[in-house]
């Protein structure tokens, strides 16, 4: 089933080259994506799945695809188009990372600690030590706030310490992981979105959402970054609170979803036969479930709930939410974007194709995804 569904997907992005062009895939309306110039967060995604198709089939037009899409991150880059904001992981570890880990290109490698450098200007020390996520220093609304989002930032950062030496990296990354786990995780291992810090004194004023149901509710794709995030930072650090955090928000995650194994878009929002899933939110879990299960012992007692967890999850997304066997665009139904906001609440997300193709290829081939050297 799982190298039906990856040639499947192959097969889409293999289509999406041509239908796409020198444009971006960001989230899809009435079934067809909404492309960009390489301008929003999402854009690191597309390149993602290509190097990772380009590491299934060898396929000469993947890479060149992709390596198109890097030089695209140069132009972003050097024009400082759209970067005032935390994910320059997301856009950057997944396309010049990733082209350094495959071929060690030193160009690649350049750019990415460029990349670090530049999500390191959003280090607040005045305010006691966080990266803002959005707007500007000294932003009136942003100033103070963290979004559990940026743990798959911190990747970028932790890698640029193993390339320079240099620990600033490091210790920012670490104190970020740490804040995240005191503050956005509660104590019943659900989660904020984001929460907020009083950015001249760095005292902690509370939780609040952005794209979740209330401020006191857990929004599934936050809790979904919390699973993958925490275990990366346990790779990289070695800290047993990390990977402890990871495990409880995993069990957390799938102690809480529906019958078919597939999240709802916040896990108390009000549920009847019109409540949007969120399909992307299942899909990370489902490949961060792999990263953790690689650091758990064979005699874990958790080790047989996240393994049937993520195959119950991984086989519903294909056999329920895949596009398989259909012309489409997509790789996924039923994902949503931002559903108080109106904004694609029930269709594409790149994300959520991307980490339903790194989950089938991590779990078939061992094809990782780009947040660590390997």
């Amino acid at each position: 089933m799982w190298n039906k569904a990856i040639e499947d997907a192959v097969g889409k992005v293999r289509a999406n080259m041509e239908r796409f062009g020198t444009r971006f895939p960001h989230i899809s309306t009435d079934g067809v994506y909404q492309l960009n110039d390489n301008e929003d967060w999402t854009n690191g995604f597309w390149s993602g799945m290509l190097w990772l198709c380009y590491e299934y089939t060898g396929d000469e037009s993947f890479r060149e695809k992709a390596i198109e899409t890097v030089k695209d991150f140069r132009r972003r880059f050097d024009a400082k188009i759209v970067l005032d904001h935390h994910d320059i992981g997301f856009l950057y570890s997944l396309s010049s990372k990733a082209q350094w880990i495959i071929e060690k290109d030193e160009s690649a490698r350049q750019l990415t600690l460029e990349a670090a450098d530049h999500l390191l200007k959003r280090w607040r020390p005045a305010g006691g030590g966080y990266i803002q996520a959005w707007g500007r220093e000294g932003d009136p609304k942003e100033a103070g706030r963290i979004i559990i989002d940026c743990l798959l930032n911190l990747p970028l950062l932790f890698w640029a310490e193993q390339q320079t030496g240099d620990p600033k990296y490091r210790e920012v990354a670490i104190t970020q992981a740490e804040k995240t786990r005191r503050y956005i995780v509660r104590g019943d291992d659900s989660s904020y979105h984001t929460f907020f810090f009083d950015p001249s004194t760095g005292e902690p004023i509370g939780g609040a959402t952005h794209q979740g149901y209330t401020n006191g509710s857990t929004w599934t794709r936050g809790q979904a970054w919390g699973v993958y995030g925490f275990a990366l930072a346990y790779r990289y650090t070695g800290d047993p609170l990390f990977l402890e955090t990871s495990k409880r928000m995993a069990r957390y995650f799938l102690a809480h979803l529906p019958e078919d194994h597939v999240a709802y878009w916040d896990f108390n929002a009000p549920i009847d036969k019109d409540t949007y899933r969120d399909s992307s939110a299942s899909a990370i879990v489902a490949a961060g479930l792999q990263e953790l299960l690689e650091h758990m012992d064979e005699q874990d007692p958790d080790r047989e709930y996240f393994m049937q967890g993520l195959t119950d999850s991984l086989t519903s997304l294909v056999e329920n939410y895949s596009t398989i066997g259909e012309e489409a665009e997509g790789l996924l139904n039923r994902g949503s974007y931002y559903v108080r906001g109106g904004l694609s609440p029930d269709d594409y997300m790149i994300w959520g194709d991307y980490y339903y193709l790194e989950a089938l290829m991590r779990l078939e081939k061992g094809i990782k995804g780009y947040w660590y050297e390997r």
